[in-house]
C-alpha cells in the first residue's frame, strides 16, 4: 500500500484576517504555509494597500507577494451592513480573527477582543497595533520607520555623521513574528484547556524587545553604543575589511578567535596581549589602530586568500554580498529552498519557510488577485448567484 502525505499542521483551521501592508499579513502567511485556510478581506476596488507599492513582480508589488501567499482574497465593504453581515459569517466558521486597523475601526465593526468574546467567544482575536491599544499613544498611526526612531534604532544605525533606517521593516517584520507566535500559542492553550486567549502586539513594543542588548548596554554602561557603520559597535573586530582585490566581513567572537587571527592571519602573535588589544573592551576603544593593524595585512591579499586564511583561523568572515549575489546563492541552491509559486501573471521564485517541519511541506499556495475567491466564498456561505451579483451591483463586494 502507499502511504499518503499527511495533511499540514494546520489544515482544520480558518482564519480570517482584516490586514494590510506588513506586520499583520506577514503573521498570517505563515500560518498559510502551514496549511491553516486564510481568508483576506479586502476593501472594494482598491484592497491591501501594499498592493500599490510597486510593479516590479510581474506586474505586482513585490511587498505583496512576499506576504500573501497561499490567502484567499474576498473584496468587501465592511462598513455596510450587508458587508458586516458577511463578516459576521465568515467569523462564524473561523477559528481566528487577525487585524491591524487603524486606531479605533475594530471597535467601530465589532471585531476588537471584547466585542468578539461576546459574539463569537471560541474565536481568538490578534490585534497587531502600533503603540498598544491602550495607554497615551494608543490612537497614533505608526509606521515602521516612525518606530525605528521611537526605538532608537535609528541612533545607533548608520555612520559616526549620519543616522540611517534598516533596509528592511524591522518593526513590521517583529510584530508578525510575534503575532504568528501568539497565535500559536493561544491555539494550543485552547486546545488543551477550551480557554480563549486574545493576542495583542504593538510594533512598539515588538522593537523594543529586539532593542535589548543596547538598551541594557545603555542604561547599566552610562552610553549608548556608537554608530559605526558596518562595524560592531561594541565587538572588535567584527566588521568589513578591503583586500587587495575586494572586501570582506571578518567577526572575532572570543578570545581563541582573536589569538589565532594574530597568529595565523596577522602572523605576529604578541599582538594578541599588546594592552591595547588584550581583551574585547580594550579593542573596541583602540578601534581606529586595530583596524589600521588589521586593514594593512588584509589589504596585501587577495579577498579569496584573506578568505581561507581567516578559515583555517577558524575566523568567520562573509563576503558582502549584494542582492544579486544574495540570489544565487549556493546555500540556497543546493538546499532547494526557492520554490515555484504562481503570482497573477505570472510565476516567481520564493524562498521556503526557514522553520524546517520533518516529514511536513509548506503549502506556499498562490498569490490571490484583488477579490479573486469573493464570489466563491459567498456561494459556500449560501449566497445564490443572484445574491451575488446584487451584492457587486451594490458594490459591497
Amino acid at each position: 500500500m502507499t502511504s499518503q502525505a499527511a495533511p499540514p499542521p494546520l489544515h482544520d483551521l480558518t482564519v480570517v484576517s482584516l490586514e494590510q501592508a506588513v506586520a499583520a499579513p506577514f503573521a498570517t502567511r505563515q500560518l498559510a504555509d502551514l496549511g491553516a485556510r486564510v481568508i483576506k478581506v479586502e476593501r472594494p476596488g482598491s484592497g491591501d494597500f501594499a498592493r500599490g507599492y510597486d510593479e516590479a513582480v510581474h506586474g505586482n508589488s513585490s511587498y505583496f507577494v512576499w506576504l500573501n501567499r497561499g490567502k484567499e482574497s474576498i473584496t468587501l465593504d465592511v462598513k455596510s451592513p450587508d458587508g458586516r453581515a458577511v463578516l459576521g459569517e465568515l467569523l462564524d466558521r473561523a477559528d481566528v480573527l487577525v487585524q491591524n486597523l487603524g486606531p479605533g475601526a475594530a471597535e467601530r465593526l465589532g471585531v476588537d477582543a471584547a466585542s468578539l468574546a461576546r459574539s463569537h467567544p471560541r474565536v481568538i482575536p490578534c490585534t497587531v497595533s502600533g503603540w498598544g491599544t491602550s495607554g497615551p499613544w494608543a490612537d497614533r498611526k505608526a509606521y515602521d520607520l516612525l518606530v525605528q526612531c521611537e526605538t532608537g534604532l535609528l541612533s545607533i544605525t548608520g555612520t559616526r555623521d549620519e543616522m540611517a533606517k534598516a533596509g528592511i521593516s524591522v518593526a513590521d517584520i517583529a510584530a508578525g513574528m510575534y503575532a504568528y507566535s501568539g497565535i500559536l500559542t493561544a491555539l494550543l492553550r485552547r486546545a488543551t484547556t477550551g480557554l480563549v486567549s486574545a493576542v495583542e502586539v504593538s510594533l512598539f513594543e515588538a522593537l523594543a524587545e529586539w532593542m535589548g542588548a543596547p538598551a541594557y548596554y545603555t542604561r547599566y554602561g552610562g552610553r549608548q553604543p556608537a554608530r559605526v557603520g558596518a562595524q560592531h559597535a561594541t565587538i572588535a573586530p567584527y566588521g568589513p575589511y578591503d583586500t587587495a582585490d575586494g572586501s570582506l566581513l571578518l567577526a572575532v567572537q572570543n578570545d581563541r578567535e582573536w589569538h589565532a587571527l594574530c597568529t595565523v592571519v596577522l602572523g605576529d602573535p604578541a599582538v594578541a596581549t599588546d594592552p591595547r588589544f588584550a581583551s574585547n573592551s580594550a579593542r573596541v576603544a583602540h578601534r581606529a589602530e586595530l583596524n589600521e593593524l588589521i586593514g594593512r595585512t588584509l589589504k596585501t591579499v587577495t579577498t579569496a586568500a584573506a578568505a581561507t586564511l581567516l578559515d583555517e583561523a577558524g575566523v568567520a568572515n562573509a563576503g558582502l554580498n549584494r542582492i544579486e549575489e544574495f540570489l544565487d546563492h549556493p546555500v540556497l541552491a543546493e538546499r532547494e529552498r526557492w520554490h515555484e509559486v504562481a503570482v497573477p501573471g505570472g510565476v516567481v521564485a520564493a524562498l521556503r519557510p526557514p522553520a524546517d517541519l520533518a516529514d511536513v511541506e509548506p503549502v506556499m499556495g498562490a498569490v490571490p488577485a484583488l477579490g479573486e475567491h469573493t464570489d466563491a466564498i459567498l456561494r459556500e456561505l449560501g449566497r445564490s448567484a443572484a445574491d451575488v451579483a446584487d451584492l457587486h451591483d451594490r458594490a459591497v463586494i
